[in-house]
């Protein structure tokens, strides 16, 4: 078994086991969870399909099974299905198990670190990991309030991003320290949290928001 495909598997374990506890019920939840991952994980496929080669990173032969689809290792495509599927189901177990609170203030004031990122990818346009995340970024608050602005009020939605960032920054380091990703000095700012790069943060806050984002447009969708 590869190193990748063992991290997959440690992601998505607990989530999966626990879908079918009979309070949670998050097993009735999946087909709003696979129409978010539909959705945003083959947008950031894309990307990485184009980011690969392009050569911002690369994989490391050793740690992989030596499957790849569209260029890709198949631990990274399943990457886009575990990590969803695990943040969506801390943010079900969240909306159940603590009282949804909203914080009163006018979401619009988004639109500042939207503007924020997006004038830092501009400034970084060179490094092309970082000018991607930094709009990415922008995009997401932009479109939170254009299509459910109450989420950036949600404290649990918060809460599940805080919460999210602690299985984050373990996966992340082993996925940089072994390494089993190799990233191009050349496409980032080249600063690092130990050995994850200041941009993977702000990759996985982009890609849990969207996720959440989506999954909540479709549960109101068939609502």
């Amino acid at each position: 078994m590869s190193t990748y495909l063992l991290i997959n598997i440690l992601i998505i374990f607990f989530p999966l086991i626990l879908s079918f506890d009979k309070n949670l019920k998050f097993y009735k939840k999946v087909p709003f969870v696979l129409q978010s991952i539909a959705f945003i994980s083959t947008a950031y496929i894309v990307w990485d399909v184009i980011a690969t080669k392009r050569g911002d990173w690369a994989f490391n032969p050793e740690h992989l099974l030596g499957i790849d689809i569209l260029g890709l290792p198949l631990e990274e495509i399943l990457f886009f299905i575990t990590v969803p599927y695990s943040c969506i189901f801390i943010y079900e177990t969240a909306l159940f198990y603590l009282k949804e609170k909203k914080f009163d203030f006018n979401y619009k004031m988004f639109l500042i670190p939207a503007i924020l990122m997006i004038i830092l990818g501009t400034i970084f346009y060179n490094q092309n990991y970082t000018f991607t995340v930094s709009i990415f970024t922008g995009a997401f608050f932009i479109g939170a309030i254009i299509f459910n602005e109450s989420l950036l009020g949600s404290r649990n939605f918060w809460i599940t991003m805080l919460i999210s960032f602690l299985p984050f920054l373990i996966i992340n380091y082993f996925l940089t320290s072994i390494p089993v990703v190799i990233y191009n000095e050349m496409a980032f700012s080249g600063k690092r949290f130990i050995t994850i790069p200041y941009e993977d943060f702000l990759y996985s806050f982009s890609m849990i928001s969207f996720w959440i984002l989506f999954y909540e447009l479709a549960k109101g969708k068939k609502k």
